[in-house]
């Protein structure tokens, strides 16, 4: 008797076994793979191996050559080019929440895809891309003597997009690695500039940027155009769905029309990666089920609105499983 029941255990548990969620093995042979290929884009950034980061340590001495009252921006902008920029640290704090806070994800697909994400934009041809909106803030800064890099000049897209000229910094607008959407009293969200970037606005007499005002009629950037379905968390992505769907409600109740700043493509890249043109196939895709998805996500997600990624880092020089 004894022994049937052993055996009907032992099958119990094999029958159990089967029945678990095949994502998790996917989520384990990925993860080893992933963390390897975020190291390895620190230590190409660390060995001048990324071609738009060299640039930008270029542009930026040529800036505080030009312009010395620039310096501490262009400084800034240099971190662009290093582990320690807000693009890098963002990758590997999103990281860092797959290895240690699986609870914060809706399921563990939505972990799993976060992973493939985060490994494809730490491709060195798609990072380098991406590097190209610093980039081409530092050319804007030289008013015309560096030139834009995979990227048409601002005159041409300005023209092409029927866009309003947003100031200097305008292509980083949107991205959460620089700044964020901030509400005033009447309700109006208005971007923010994190820390030494609000210089931006105090440098260049750049007026307040309005969500609604600049979703009409925002320029082409890579990270709104191209890069947002590699470059932002599902937090992040939470956050702009939410806010994107407040807009289009209060419009509506006053019978305006909306426009998404999310709603097409613009025009204005030049000479970028094949893989930057498969990310752009896929953003494509993400923006038009985005929506739904992201509700889902703030209803079911255990993040919390308080969480920061701008204090809540951590690093380690072996591997990213650290706290695990």
């Amino acid at each position: 008797m004894q022994s049937i029941k052993r055996v009907f255990i032992f099958l119990l548990f094999i029958g159990l076994t089967a029945c678990g969620d095949p994502v998790l093995d996917k989520i384990e042979a990925q993860i080893p793979i992933t963390e390897q290929r975020v190291e390895l884009l620190a230590k190409a950034l660390s060995s001048g191996d990324v071609r738009n980061a060299n640039l930008i340590n270029q542009y930026a001495d040529k800036i505080i050559e030009l312009k010395p009252d620039l310096a501490p921006l262009a400084q800034e902008f240099k971190k662009d080019a290093t582990a320690q920029g807000p693009m890098y640290l963002s990758l590997q704090e999103r990281l860092l929440t797959v290895l240690n806070q699986p609870q914060m994800f809706v399921d563990n697909q939505e972990r799993f895809d976060e992973l493939v994400n985060i490994y494809q934009a730490a491709d060195l041809n798609l990072y380098s891309d991406a590097l190209s909106d610093p980039l081409n803030v530092l050319s804007d800064m030289s008013d015309g003597v560096l030139p834009r890099i995979n990227s048409l000049s601002k005159e041409q897209s300005l023209a092409a997009n029927g866009a309003e000229d947003f100031g200097t910094g305008s292509q980083l607008v949107g991205n959460p690695s620089y700044g964020q959407w901030q509400s005033n009293g009447s309700g109006m969200s208005f971007w923010a500039w994190y820390g030494m970037y609000s210089m931006m606005d105090n440098m260049f007499g750049g007026r307040r940027i309005y969500y609604d005002r600049w979703g009409r009629s925002r320029g082409y950037s890579y990270y709104n155009d191209y890069g947002r379905y590699r470059y932002t968390s599902p937090k992040q992505r939470t956050k702009q769905t939410n806010l994107d769907n407040r807009m289009k409600k209060s419009f509506a109740s006053t019978g305006q029309k909306y426009t998404s700043p999310y709603s097409k493509n613009r025009t204005g890249s030049s000479g970028l990666s094949k893989q930057s043109k498969t990310a752009q196939v896929s953003s494509n895709k993400f923006r038009q089920t985005s929506s739904s998805k992201a509700n889902s996500f703030a209803k079911k997600s255990k993040y919390s609105n308080n969480a920061s990624l701008r204090n809540s880092r951590t690093t380690t020089s072996r591997s990213f499983r650290s706290g695990k």
